[in-house]
């Protein structure tokens, strides 16, 4: 069963990306995650990924190590960002996410990030198809299938 690329979850999504400054404190990421209700952030110099900050992050290296969310910068702790582009398959991107033990993928098409998906929006969307699937196979089952 075909389940769709990333560009099909954007396209329902949306393509808004939240991003941080390296040099930025990890209490402002963390500040304008709580603000956003979201779980991570690009961490970015100008338009170029160069990492990604999540709540795990603050909470093993900030908080369970005693540092200060006040004076450490995000470039400190922030992580590698697994990037993956429009086109890559829904189970292609969940098989990333599964093996290196991510939860977020920033999303680029060339050097432009378009985007940032989560595991949440993966499984939404696996969700979403196979409950189309049976809803046709119901149809053709019943003989109301009209496709």
């Amino acid at each position: 069963m075909e389940i769709g690329s990333i560009r099909d979850i954007l396209k329902t999504k949306g393509h808004t990306v939240y991003s941080i400054a390296p040099d930025k404190t990890v209490r402002d990421a963390i500040m304008m995650m709580a603000e956003n209700d979201i779980g991570a952030l690009l961490v970015m110099e100008g338009s170029r990924v160069i990492g990604i900050i999540t709540e795990r992050d603050y909470t093993r290296k900030i908080n369970l190590k005693g540092k200060s969310s006040k004076e450490t910068p995000v470039k400190e702790i922030m992580t590698d960002a697994i990037c993956v582009k429009p086109e890559t398959s829904v189970m292609e991107a969940l098989t990333i996410m599964t093996n290196s033990h991510v939860r977020h993928l920033p999303v680029l098409e060339g050097e432009n990030t378009v985007g940032m998906v989560s595991t949440g929006d993966l499984v939404k969307k696996i969700i979403s198809e196979q409950q189309n699937t049976i809803k046709h196979l119901q149809n053709y089952i019943t003989g109301s299938y009209l496709g």
